[in-house]
């Protein structure tokens, strides 16, 4: 096997050069972290199940053409993917109160927003991605008043078709964050959905009892984590019968 040319690795990730130019091949770790990675845990499996859950959800994008990096499928941890500037800012969408908001503004966890809220983060580790504001944005050139306008229209509409998704599968979003990217084509340059939607990423609860099928389980040391991301793969119809069980979708408390 060829060696591959490692382009970036991040906490989840890693970035290899792809076979094709423009291109790269996207690798889920097993690792997982919370708060800015002082909290580290290699759990096994975890990232085929969100290789598997972002290519779902992004192949479903696509389809209703929301414009993201995804290309295809290459295997159980990987995709391939259109190379693209990522713009510095991650974008929070709340539904719910949960998280820093309830702890932040104190609004009781749970309590359904007034309406959808979008929050700007500057993607930084070291400054343990401080809330910005389309100011500070625009003014440090992070991203145009143009690009702004068009992450927070799709977020929006990301947004609507992941309440539904979820919705229908008895999961309400919660919150979630996605990361966008500038992608070059010719003189173009157009703002598509980079990064990856899966679990590690998104608040998800069950519907009936509230239970937390997400990463809060990792950073409240809840466990079953590999348990609920496969009770959301499940759901999904993104398991087959091939991949290797554990114990089952069953929750721990």
């Amino acid at each position: 096997m060829s060696r591959r040319r490692r382009v970036y690795e991040g906490k989840a990730k890693v970035l290899y050069e792809g076979p094709e130019p423009g291109t790269l091949v996207q690798h889920f770790k097993d690792d997982t972290t919370a708060f800015d990675a002082t909290k580290r845990e290699v759990i096994d499996g975890k990232g085929v199940l969100n290789n598997r859950i972002s290519e779902y959800i992004f192949t479903k994008l696509n389809e209703i053409g929301v414009p993201t990096h995804f290309i295809r499928a290459l295997n159980m941890r990987e995709q391939l993917i259109r190379e693209v500037e990522i713009i510095p800012v991650e974008v929070v969408v709340r539904n719910v109160a949960a998280g820093s908001l309830s702890k932040k503004l104190g609004i009781d966890e749970g309590t359904v927003l007034p309406r959808s809220i979008i929050e700007f983060y500057y993607k930084n580790d070291e400054l343990h991605d401080p809330m910005v504001s389309e100011e500070h944005i625009t003014a440090f050139g992070w991203a145009t008043p143009q690009e702004i306008d068009d992450m927070m229209a799709l977020a929006l509409r990301i947004n609507d078709f992941l309440t539904g998704l979820f919705l229908g599968i008895g999961i309400r979003l919660v919150d979630f964050k996605v990361e966008f990217g500038r992608l070059y084509e010719g003189e173009m340059v157009r703002v598509v959905l980079a990064d990856e939607i899966s679990p590690d990423c998104c608040r998800l609860w069950d519907t009936r009892t509230n239970d937390k099928l997400d990463k809060d389980r990792f950073r409240r040391d809840m466990g079953g984590l590999v348990e609920a991301y496969q009770e959301v793969a499940r759901r999904l119809g993104v398991l087959v019968e091939t991949e290797p069980k554990r114990r089952g979708p069953t929750l721990v408390k």
